[in-house]
């Protein structure tokens, strides 16, 4: 296998795993805060302006962990720093 099959092997197998993770960890996380804060505005009627607003702030920042996934996965997929460095290493040869 040359450096670019390897690349690519490895760029593939890590985007994979950071969308699968970086999406099921999220996942979960919104899950059990959504999951408080019902049981939150169960308990507490009075206050569910502020239980509200503050579980959208919180979803929206997990939220955010996901999409960053997302992101370096088709960084890692499409616009890989790794590429330039083994094309001037074969040009080089």
């Amino acid at each position: 296998m040359d450096s670019s099959t390897i690349i690519a092997i490895a760029s593939i197998t890590t985007a994979g795993l950071t969308t699968g993770i970086g999406c099921m960890a999220p996942a979960l996380g919104e899950g059990r805060s959504v999951a408080t804060a019902l049981t939150a505005l169960a308990q507490q009627p009075d206050a569910s302006a502020t239980i509200t607003r503050t579980l959208f702030v919180g979803l929206a920042m997990i939220e955010s962990t996901a999409i960053y996934c997302f992101v370096i996965s088709m960084i890692l997929i499409f616009a890989n720093p790794f590429w330039n460095h083994a094309i001037s290493q074969a040009a080089g040869k």
